[in-house]
């Protein structure tokens, strides 16, 4: 079946649009489309994940490479790089439709720190200093899981990652998966049915003075 907005080329008839992100510190007008992830509104997860309220929205390092994992069109990736022009911001996705709405959202923003690629580009890092995901729940449990391990792998030691996730779509089981899998987590926000995770590197933890 084709059509979802974690298809590489969604099948979808385009049907432009427009959504404003507006958040105390950064406005955004992005371009959307059908095809993508919560084309018509910014979706609540995202919105608990990028607000400050009610938890202090994840500081976004100064500089380094960072990653937004399933970008869509952009608003993680783009409200990142507006927080910190002074890091390149990785915007991931397989879905072709969805990299070129947030390049163009980027550009049109001002946005040059804005990298959109595919997941296989051989150009991004090896390592981030920050990743930040409202990650595609829906593909399933197994390519979930798979998804994350190998990006968190990514993650320096000294970074964190911040996902946020639906509770009624296995928001607490995942939570439980990644502590499992020796990744050191916390509930930072909830928020309209969301939980935000943080996600530590181990090392991290075990370099942390008591």
């Amino acid at each position: 079946m084709s059509g979802h907005y974690f298809d590489a080329s969604p099948a979808a008839a385009h049907r432009p649009g427009l959504v404003r992100v507006v958040l105390p510190d950064v406005y955004l007008e992005l371009e959307t489309d059908s095809g993508v992830f919560s084309p018509g509104r910014l979706d609540p997860g995202t919105r608990l994940l990028l607000d400050p309220a009610p938890a202090p929205a994840p500081r976004v390092p100064a500089a380094g490479d960072v990653l937004d994992l399933g970008c869509g069109y952009g608003p993680i990736a783009c409200t990142l790089a507006a927080r910190s022009p002074g890091a390149t911001v990785w915007a991931v996705d397989v879905n072709e439709r969805a990299l070129e709405l947030c390049s163009r959202n980027a550009g049109k923003a001002g946005l040059p720190n804005v990298r959109c690629v595919p997941p296989d580009d051989p150009g991004l890092p090896s390592s981030f200093a920050g990743i930040w995901s409202n990650p595609p729940i829906r593909i399933g449990k197994a390519a979930l899981h798979e998804l994350l391990s190998t990006w968190l792998s990514r993650l320096a030691p000294d970074a964190a990652a911040h996902l946020v996730a639906g509770r009624n779509l296995g928001a607490d089981s995942l939570h439980s998966w990644l502590q499992a899998r020796g990744w050191a987590v916390a509930r930072v926000a909830a928020r309209s049915g969301y939980r935000l995770l943080k996600v530590d590197h181990p090392e991290r933890i075990v370099a942390t003075p008591s």
